[in-house]
């Protein structure tokens, strides 16, 4: 964590992944991010996969460095409290419907310079997730072997919710657009973040939108080759997957000395009549000649010298490894300063958890903070943020408005 944000406060009212993921790149920078939930939990509180002790790892680690107050947001007293909340503090990121009860216009009332995001399906208000907006983007149907037929094949989903958190740091960066704008004229801003709309802009941003349209048909599939370039998974002689990319001439020339073959390389260049090192176009068309070439030649040696050879030539290439591989890497994580050891965690679950992505030389990150407990600054907050007395706050909790932390002995 850094604190180039100390002095921004934010109220998150949002579950799953885009919006808390906002309000958690803020938070990384030093934001004071409350997140308001429904007393019980919001509809991510619960979220799979849950530890023997009920506690969600998705939750707890979209929502690091944050506050967490829980009111009754299903009654009208807890409502209001949540939009006075929002009204006081003048920043909100939330993915609840714009004609809720925490519509820009319903906090704006009592602060006209509120700045506020809000995260939707689709433009028209159709509902949407990561994995619906993904299927109307196209490609799923790019990915698969690329043998498969065209017509009758089946989608590939990715697993990874992309849109998700694609949506999530582009709202992160629309809020604090927002704030400096308030900053120089005073003026609030409504900013409504469709997740389609991402999804399907960066498709027009890649270039891949008017790919389509240029060619007048869609692209084929590829396998796990890299699409107008050179690239694509290999195996050596003892198992080993591994990937590489060659997009510019000294990631290429260190890839064909590494495999020791320049004198295959050049015989192929003189019978298609081309030369490889001139870029991209020419190693992508004869992909397939130079796929099993260097295939041929990886199934011949085991990966310890391969891998040698490349780190010595400045090759662009990793190893294929399962997720838990991983998280058990010294070098991905283990001696990774981005990671430190999280204790403190609601889960009672100590992991490595990360820092701010964003490295400061010669300013110390500072270590990531764990996840609140769910409420515990309901009190604080209410007291400090609306100005409510102990008392009243007591009253709020024996009326079952508010709740205090859900720690558990």
């Amino acid at each position: 964590m850094y604190n180039l944000l100390d002095d921004l406060s934010i109220i998150e009212a949002s579950s799953f992944v885009a919006s808390p993921t906002a309000g958690l790149y803020c938070a990384q920078m030093g934001a004071e991010v409350i997140r308001v939930d429904h007393k019980e939990g919001g509809l991510d509180y619960d979220r799979y996969m849950l530890t023997e002790e009920g506690r969600s790892l998705s939750w707890e680690n979209l929502n690091r460095a944050k506050k967490s107050v829980a009111l009754d947001l299903r009654s009208a007293e807890g409502r209001e409290l949540l939009v006075e909340l929002s009204a006081k503090t003048g920043n909100l990121i939330t993915n609840l419907p714009e004609k809720s009860f925490l519509s820009h216009d319903a906090v704006a009332a009592d602060r006209p310079d509120l700045v506020s995001v809000r995260i939707m399906g689709w433009h028209d208000g159709r509902q949407a997730m990561d994995f619906t907006v993904n299927a109307a983007s196209g490609y799923p149907l790019m990915c698969g072997p690329e043998d498969w037929d065209m017509e009758t094949a089946p989608p590939v989903n990715q697993v990874l919710p992309a849109w998700d958190f694609i949506t999530g740091a582009y709202c992160a960066f629309a809020l604090v657009s927002a704030i400096r704008h308030r900053d120089r004229t005073g003026e609030g801003s409504e900013l409504r973040v469709p997740l389609g709309d991402v999804a399907i802009g960066t498709v027009a941003n890649s270039g891949a939108m008017a790919e389509m349209l240029y060619r007048g048909g869609d692209r084929e599939r590829l396998g796990n080759a890299i699409w107008g370039a050179f690239g694509r998974d290999f195996r050596t002689r003892d198992g080993t997957r591994f990937m590489v990319a060659a997009l510019t001439a000294k990631q290429w020339a260190g890839l064909v000395k590494a495999f020791d073959v320049a004198e295959q390389i050049a015989a192929l260049e003189e019978r298609e009549g081309v030369r490889f090192a001139d870029g991209d176009r020419p190693r992508f068309e004869h992909r397939r000649a130079l796929f099993d070439l260097f295939q041929s030649r990886a199934g011949s040696i085991d990966w310890n010298e391969l891998e040698r050879r490349m780190g010595a030539e400045g090759c662009t290439f990793e190893r294929y490894r399962t997720m838990h591989e991983a998280a058990n890497d010294p070098v991905l994580v283990g001696e990774n300063p981005l990671f430190t050891r999280s204790s403190g965690n609601p889960s009672g679950f100590e992991y490595p958890a990360t820092r701010s992505f964003a490295n400061i030389p010669g300013r110390e990150a500072g270590a990531p903070a764990p996840a609140p407990y769910l409420g515990q600054h309901t009190e604080e907050v209410l007291a400090t943020r609306l100005g409510l007395s102990s008392g009243a706050i007591g009253q709020l909790v024996d009326r079952d408005v508010a709740r205090l932390s859900d720690q558990r002995p």
